[in-house]
């Protein structure tokens, strides 16, 4: 067995110290870039609605206090995200899902959040931002407590895909009432400063609560703890924050919604029924065929309604295409092997489910250090270096995660090859997120920053649907029997690490071509 990561100090005690200087290393926005999230959280709609006057905020206290409230809703959005992922093994054995589906837990909740992240923002709009923030909560809770109780994989799936229609509700409400309770350029730049550190730090507190959680308790706590953290922010929400609507009428394109949802629910449902049923089965070629159908008329609609769901003009621009398509590939490549590692943890190599939560902290540290790094060089070098540098970076760094067997050490093996890859992909999301949003009018910054996150939350659920396949038919299955299952994790690193590569190369193909 590997030996354990050493997270404690001599006397015991656990090293919060981790978490500190993580979240004080977050890069904080300047009021510039806090303008500019400010525009990414408003309608997602191709056309800003004028605002219908906010109800009058009282002292500055207040607005602080607001601010509470909008963090711990963005805090239960990434913890909801990555608590899972620790649960998962327990979650398994507990509800017999097969390795083929257990990526659902997952995916089903990235799926909903970003196919349905575009609309979000509209419905807010309309019915109200803040009604829509505590609707978005109410549904988290509902969601939580249903799928905590639930005693089938169908059950808890379908659960985590309502805790992700929740969150594409909430999410925007959010970040439209952070932009509205601070109107001042110093103000809002520090909130939204305060805003990205809860981000930042999130991903790791949600590991690291998952592992205590799943430890001590059971994982189904893990969809619990959501309960009283929506409940807290509810009763914040209705007394610390302003409502706010936009005028005149809205149109909801609920056919694209439901198209490019099927269509990617059907091509993620591919990789599982080519596992289980074969790569031949009417059943697989069934599902890729709807799902390839439904995907070309989402993109043939787009092309003539009035109000598209996505603005292609967006994504026709070479330098937009080429963030929006590093972003895409890093999701791809990493989001899944944050499920593999955790399975690749506990069950290979034995670790504890607080021990493989902790032993994520090494990526977010360098996460957060090659975002701060990037977002310094980006105005002198620009963006082709770093995106395709990042990429490559962290392909180098999954590369690494080859060679890792079930006899060597943690700090000599896989810590330096998470922290290699957590740099390279800091690096790219820093800069692919500038150049995605770069070069804007005001009436496109808010679709534009919509289709940046749901490119993110799609390419994330199909990167884990698409990694948990090649990891099962690489004989990752034979850890049902009592095997490590060491090649089927192997190969999905490479697969992984092969499409970071790719995306580093056509990335840089198309800022050759633009810059």
């Amino acid at each position: 067995m590997v030996p354990l990561p050493r997270f404690w100090s001599s006397n015991g005690d656990t090293a919060l110290p981790w978490v500190v200087v993580v979240a004080a290393s977050f890069p904080w926005r300047s009021p510039r870039a806090a303008h500019l999230a400010g525009w990414t959280t408003m309608s997602s709609s191709r056309t800003l609605f004028p605002l219908s006057p906010p109800e009058p905020s009282s002292s500055g206290a207040r607005r602080w206090l607001a601010l509470v409230v909008i963090c711990l809703a963005q805090l239960l959005v990434i913890l909801d995200a990555s608590v899972i992922n620790v649960a998962l093994p327990s979650a398994q054995l507990d509800l017999h899902l097969s390795d083929a589906t257990r990526h659902w837990g997952v995916t089903s909740y990235l799926l909903a959040l970003g196919a349905l992240l575009l609309i979000g923002g509209r419905v807010a709009d309309v019915i109200g931002r803040r009604r829509a923030f505590m609707i978005g909560l109410a549904g988290f809770a509902v969601c939580s407590v249903i799928g905590g109780l639930a005693t089938s994989g169908a059950l808890f799936f379908a659960m985590r895909a309502g805790q992700g229609a929740s969150a594409a509700l909430l999410a925007p409400a959010a970040l439209s009432l952070l932009t509205l309770t601070f109107t001042e350029p110093a103000e809002r730049g520090q909130a939204f400063g305060v805003y990205g550190a809860v981000s930042g730090v999130g991903v790791a507190f949600g590991m690291i609560t998952g592992g205590v959680l799943t430890q001590y308790t059971s994982w189904r706590w893990c969809m619990f703890i959501a309960v009283p953290l929506a409940l807290a922010a509810m009763a914040g929400a209705r007394w610390l924050l302003p409502e706010s609507r936009a005028e005149g009428r809205v149109r909801y394109d609920v056919p694209s919604v439901l198209m490019v949802t099927g269509g990617l629910a059907c091509l993620m449902y591919t990789f599982t029924a080519g596992e289980t049923e074969g790569w031949s089965a009417p059943l697989t070629c069934g599902t890729f065929a709807a799902a390839v159908a439904l995907l070309v008329l989402f993109f043939r609609r787009q092309r003539h309604v009035r109000d598209p769901l996505l603005p292609l003009h967006l994504v026709a621009h070479r330098t937009r295409a080429a963030g929006l398509l590093a972003v895409g590939f890093g999701g791809l490549g990493i989001t899944g092997v944050f499920l593999l590692l955790t399975f690749y943890f506990q069950q290979a190599l034995g670790y504890s489910a607080l021990a493989c939560g902790m032993a994520y902290l090494p990526y977010t540290a360098g996460t957060i250090a090659g975002s701060s790094l990037s977002g310094r060089l980006l105005p002198r070098t620009g963006p082709r270096p770093l995106l395709t540098t990042g990429l490559l970076v962290a392909a180098a760094g999954l590369a690494l995660l080859v060679r890792a067997g079930t006899h060597g050490s943690y700090w000599g093996g896989i810590a330096p090859a998470l922290l290699i890859a957590s740099l390279g992909v800091g690096s790219m999301f820093a800069a692919g997120s500038a150049t995605a949003l770069s070069g804007l009018a005001e009436r496109d910054a808010g679709v534009a920053g919509a289709v940046f996150n749901c490119s993110i939350e799609i390419s994330g659920a199909l990167g884990t649907a698409l990694l948990a396949t090649v990891f099962a038919a690489a004989g990752g299955q034979r850890t049902a029997i009592g095997h490590t299952g060491l090649d089927g994790y192997h190969t999905a690193f490479a697969t992984a690490a092969a499409l970071l590569a790719t995306g580093a190369f056509l990335a840089n193909c198309l800022l050759r071509r633009a810059l």
